[in-house]
């Protein structure tokens, strides 16, 4: 199980970390023309909030392991980014984008699982 979960968090990692870098570097017109169109719902330093937040998520689960220091923040991290797709999939919901959900709820159930793992059991 120790192997799967740093598998698992190193895909959240990944994903979270292109998904923070894209808020971070694009103009939030871009992001609203390549399809996210709740980023016209979102005000552009809360775009860049949002992609700090991730980015910071995503070099929290892996960081803290590699190193072995402050090895709590993993799951700490893990929390933190579940708690952002609880966010995502409700703004999603709200402005009627089902179709986004299921990504959200993976990230959400894959962020939970390396939370409970690391917190849990399978601690460092």
């Amino acid at each position: 199980m120790n192997i799967t979960l740093w598998i698992v968090a190193s895909v959240l990692a990944l994903a979270f970390l292109a998904s923070g870098l894209m808020k971070l570097s694009q103009p939030r017109e871009k992001l609203v023309a390549s399809g996210m169109g709740w980023a016209e719902d979102v005000a552009p330093g809360a775009i860049k909030a949002l992609g700090a937040t991730q980015v910071l998520g995503a070099l929290g689960l892996v960081l803290p392991a590699v190193t072995g220091i402050a090895t709590v923040l993993v799951p700490c991290a893990a929390t933190g980014l579940a708690v952002t797709m609880v966010g995502a999939a409700a703004l999603h919901l709200r402005r009627g984008e089902a179709k986004s959900l299921p990504v959200n709820l993976v990230l959400l159930a894959l962020a939970v699982l390396v939370a409970w793992g690391r917190f849990g059991p399978y601690a460092f």
